[in-house]
């Protein structure tokens, strides 16, 4: 089970609604875990007409980054994978890169080979939300609709957050090329991740913030190999969302944080008006942790977006 047992921040529920199963995806053995509509009656016709969604974890992460938000959406079928190399997953077979190419080819055949139709829902978070982005673009008609949480819309390397992120490159570059006994403890190393933790936390509840650091302290750390973070972190500063604006013609839900610094607000501002069809929903006094501190009002704003893309469906 991914959940244990219950706290102030993850019910027990969840563990009744999961499915786990491991499939081989571009030579991943991919581990998903599925999340079904709680109740529905004997009959099974509820849960049979919920809506599905397939979301995409953030860099470093797991699909439990996101539990918080699936809790709050028990009328829903959500579908979670590890990202080939992360949790639980392994890395892609030989010769593929865990780039943003790589990933979304990974995407659009886990969708083919769980059998999800085009009325399937995608969601992104962070570095998800860009190789959701390339998902949708590159397959036109396969989702009927995109969320993008917490969306990178410009790129790292540039603006105020520039330094920090090339920073962030030597790091990545430096545990990637030390001994593997000495880069993979800076890769792992508790402070460090503590650091990251500190830096993106924006809640001022002690419970909470205790609750984010030990989330990221038990998943930051837990993928396959230094080889596979490092190219996976070069895909997510070399590479935006915002890259695929002009070839996103499906419904798009963006959810920001008002003090998201990853992922700034005006960047998504100007991502949402290049868009044909988007919506924006703006979260006050978060940053880049949405689908942790403030999960409600993004769960909130994806049910009423497929409430929309059902609407339209039966028109």
């Amino acid at each position: 089970m991914a959940v244990a047992t219950e706290n102030k921040f993850l019910s027990s529920r969840l563990g009744s609604r999961e499915r786990h199963a491991t499939l081989d995806v571009l030579g991943s053995q991919t581990d998903v875990f599925t999340y079904e509509p709680a109740g529905g009656g004997p009959d099974g016709s509820a849960r049979a007409a919920a809506p599905t969604v397939l979301a995409v974890h953030g860099f470093r992460g797991t699909h439990h980054g996101l539990l918080r938000i699936v809790d709050l959406l028990p009328d829903v079928r959500v579908v979670m994978p590890d990202l080939p190399g992360f949790g639980a997953s392994s890395p892609l077979g030989a010769g593929r890169e865990h780039d943003i190419e790589g990933y979304a080819a990974w995407v659009a055949a886990l969708a083919e080979d769980l059998g999800l139709g085009p009325d399937t829902v995608l969601l992104g978070h962070s570095f998800g939300s860009i190789v959701a982005a390339r998902v949708c673009a590159e397959h036109q008609g396969r989702f009927s609709g995109l969320v993008l949480v917490n969306p990178i819309s410009s790129p790292a390397l540039e603006g105020p957050q520039g330094i920090l992120s090339r920073l962030a490159v030597g790091y990545y570059r430096a545990g990637a090329g030390l001994p593997e006994s000495i880069g993979s403890a800076l890769l792992r190393h508790p402070a460090i991740v503590r650091v990251m933790s500190e830096a993106m936390a924006k809640t001022r509840d002690p419970e909470l913030r205790k609750f984010v650091h030990g989330q990221h302290a038990q998943h930051f750390s837990s993928f396959a190999s230094r080889e596979v973070l490092l190219e996976s972190f070069r895909a997510s500063v070399s590479h935006t969302a915002a890259e695929a604006a002009d070839e996103l013609s499906l419904p798009v839900l963006l959810i920001a944080g008002e003090r998201d610094e990853v992922a700034p607000l005006p960047a998504v501002r100007d991502f949402h008006s290049r868009l044909v069809d988007s919506r924006l929903t703006v979260i006050p006094g978060v940053g880049h942790l949405i689908h942790y501190e403030t999960p409600r009002p993004a769960a909130d704003a994806i049910r009423a977006f497929l409430g929309e893309l059902e609407q339209k469906a039966g028109e």
